[in-house]
C-alpha cells in the first residue's frame, strides 16, 4: 500500500507546489501591470500604491498557504522523519508569522481582531 501512495503523494505535493508558486508569479505580474496601467493613466499614485500592496500581500498569503500545504502532504505522506517533522514545523512558524504581520499590514488589524469586532457589530 505505502509503493501506492508514496507517487500519488509526491505528484499531489507536486501539483499543489505549481500552484502556489503560479499564484505567486501571477499575482506580482499582475501588480506590476495593474500599477504601471494606474500610474500612467494618471490615476492617484498613492491609491494606487495602496491598493497593488493589498493585492500582493493577498496574493503572497494564498501562494504560503498552498506551499505550506504541499510540504505538509509531502512530509506526512512520503518522507516521515524527525528532521523534516522539524523542517516542516519551523516553515510553519515562519508561515505564520508571515501570515500574521501581513494581515497586519493589509487590514491594520491582527487577524483574531476581526472576529470580536463583527462580534460587537451583531450585538447592536
Amino acid at each position: 500500500m505505502s509503493d501506492l501512495v508514496k507517487p500519488i503523494a509526491e505528484w499531489c505535493a507536486a501539483i499543489v507546489e505549481v500552484i502556489g508558486v503560479g499564484i505567486l508569479t501571477l499575482t506580482a505580474l499582475y501588480i506590476c501591470i495593474y500599477s504601471l496601467i494606474k500610474v500612467f493613466g494618471k490615476d492617484k499614485t498613492e491609491n494606487t500604491f495602496h491598493k497593488a500592496r493589498q493585492q500582493l500581500g493577498r496574493g503572497i498569503l494564498m501562494g504560503l498557504e498552498l506551499l505550506v500545504a504541499a510540504d505538509i502532504i509531502h512530509t506526512v505522506a512520503v518522507d516521515l522523519s524527525f528532521s523534516t517533522v522539524g523542517v516542516l514545523a519551523i516553515i510553519v512558524l515562519i508561515r505564520t508569522f508571515l501570515s500574521f504581520t501581513l494581515e497586519l499590514e493589509l487590514t491594520g488589524k491582527w487577524p483574531w481582531q476581526h472576529n470580536s469586532s463583527v462580534k460587537q457589530g451583531q450585538n447592536t
